[in-house]
């Protein structure tokens, strides 16, 4: 999973704000597409001159590295648009999250909301508590953005 490493940029001093929060991903899903494809055709090459030389077992192994290369590819491109969007507007807090294929929404009363931060060795978690419902949130910030959102989002809860 990757993570961006800058900081969070709020806008402004009104109580309200949108964020939407997502994945850093350095490559398009197509072109890391092309990228497997490449390794697993590569592999398979290999594979094909080796039991063309006599070492047929080589072939196997290199099928099931290709293989393993669409599973990870799949994997990857399954999560590749995950994102949070959490928005303060209105007199509500509302918190969008994607998952893979499933996205919730949540809509939260701003006044009885509470943010809390769970540090332990290096790493953060920023829940967000309401009356019977708790979410964590900033899942694809680093530690030290999560304790910036945390911190801002209070700060924005309690204006």
């Amino acid at each position: 999973m990757e993570h961006p490493r800058r900081a969070l940029a709020f806008s402004g001093p009104a109580p309200g704000f949108s964020l939407l929060l997502k994945r850093n991903c350095s490559i398009s899903p197509e072109s890391l597409a092309r990228v497997f494809a490449l390794l697993a055709a590569a592999a398979l090459v290999i594979g094909i001159g080796f039991a063309l030389a006599g070492a047929w077992l080589v072939l196997p192994f290199a099928g099931a590295e290709a293989l393993a290369l669409v599973v990870a590819f799949f994997a990857y491109a399954r999560h590749a648009a995950d994102y949070e969007r959490i928005e303060l507007a209105g007199g509500r807090l509302t918190v969008e999250v994607a998952d893979a294929e499933r996205t919730a929404r949540y809509v939260l009363d701003p006044h009885a909301a509470r943010v809390r931060l769970e540090s332990e060795q290096g790493s953060a978690r920023v829940l967000l508590r309401s009356p019977g419902r708790e979410l964590e949130i900033g899942r694809h910030l680093d530690a030290e953005a999560r304790a910036e959102l945390a911190a801002e989002l209070d700060r924005r809860l309690r204006v």
